[in-house]
Order: C-alpha cells, then structure tokens, then sequence
C-alpha cells in the first residue's frame, strides 16, 4: 500500500506556510503559527481526523495567514488522496456545550463550500480549504450561540467527516466514465 502523504509550501510576498500531511496517521500534530485559533482550530482539525500534520504559517496579517493555511492544507490533502478509490463522502454532526454543528462533505474534484459560521474569516477558511482540495462542503449551525464553540465544532465535524472520507475502498464510487455493458 503507498503512503499518502504530502508536503507543500506556499510563499508568497504576504505568507510562508509549509504542511507536511500524512492522512493515514494517528491525530498527532505540530502546528507553529502566532495566531494561537489558527493553531488551536489546525490542531483539532488534525485529531479529529486521524492525520498526522506539521504547519508552519507566518504572514504580514491575520487574513492572509489564515487563507493561505488553509489553502495549503487543501492542497496537500488532495495531493495526498491521490487517485485511488475512497469513500469520498462523509457527514459528521458535532456538538460542543451550546453548540451543535454539521459538516457533510464531498471528495470529488467539483470544488463548493456552503459554510454557515459567525466568524467571517473561518467561513472563508472552510471556503478556501474546500477550493484547494477539490472538495464539496456544507457546514450547517444546528444551534449554539458561543462564536468559539461553533467555530470549534465545526473543526471538530469536519475533521470526522474526513476521517470517514478518505477511507480506501476497493471500487470507486461513481457511475461516471464507466462503460455500460448490457
């Protein structure tokens, strides 16, 4: 079986972000940022989806710092699926003290993000993590009214529904680009 694993780094004039990804991991991270959310929020990403993952993100600003760690996560979870066959598809519904959040994604190379959160900036995280990894994502507040909480539980649903997500599977899902025979 080959590894997936990826490593990436993204520098631009305003960011330098590196992410090492082993999807097939045991929750372990190391995550460097001074935005010490950013840290908390990759930190429980990786856990609650079993990825092993090492972060290093350092920027002029939050915002460009924020995006462009999600980006390259984004893109080295979907260097690290490769092309074999997953479950692809995956929903998680986390609830932490007030909150109660849902996060149902897609695996499948047709990039979307439906993200209810109250924190604009990880709203847009979601949305560029989704962009970069080719992934369809909803993320649905049931309830809560804690900004943190939601934020947190919806990390925490997103990492489950990956874990489920990236699972091998013998055949792939799909009916496209398959010969009908009959």
């Amino acid at each position: 079986m080959t590894a997936r694993k990826a490593e990436i780094e993204r520098s631009t004039r305003e960011t330098r972000i590196s992410v090492s990804l082993d999807i097939d991991g045991t929750g372990r991270f190391d995550v460097t940022s001074d935005i010490q959310f950013l840290k908390h929020m990759t930190e429980t990403l990786a856990r609650y989806a079993s990825f092993d993952l090492t972060m290093s993100a350092e920027g002029d600003n939050d915002h460009h710092i924020i995006e462009d760690a999600a980006i390259t996560i984004g893109k080295a979870l979907r260097q690290a699926v490769g092309d074999g066959p997953i479950e692809r598809m995956a929903t998680a519904v986390v609830p932490m003290d007030d909150a109660l959040v849902m996060a149902s994604l897609d695996l499948v190379d047709r990039p979307y993000a439906d993200v209810d959160l109250p924190d604009p900036i990880y709203t847009h995280y979601m949305r560029s993590l989704a962009m970069s990894a080719g992934m369809t994502i909803h993320i649905v507040v049931i309830r809560g009214f804690d900004e943190h909480h939601i934020v947190e539980a919806a990390f925490k649903a997103v990492g489950k529904a990956l874990s489920q997500a990236v699972r091998r599977r013998d055949v792939e899902l799909s009916t496209k680009d398959r010969e009908i025979i009959g």
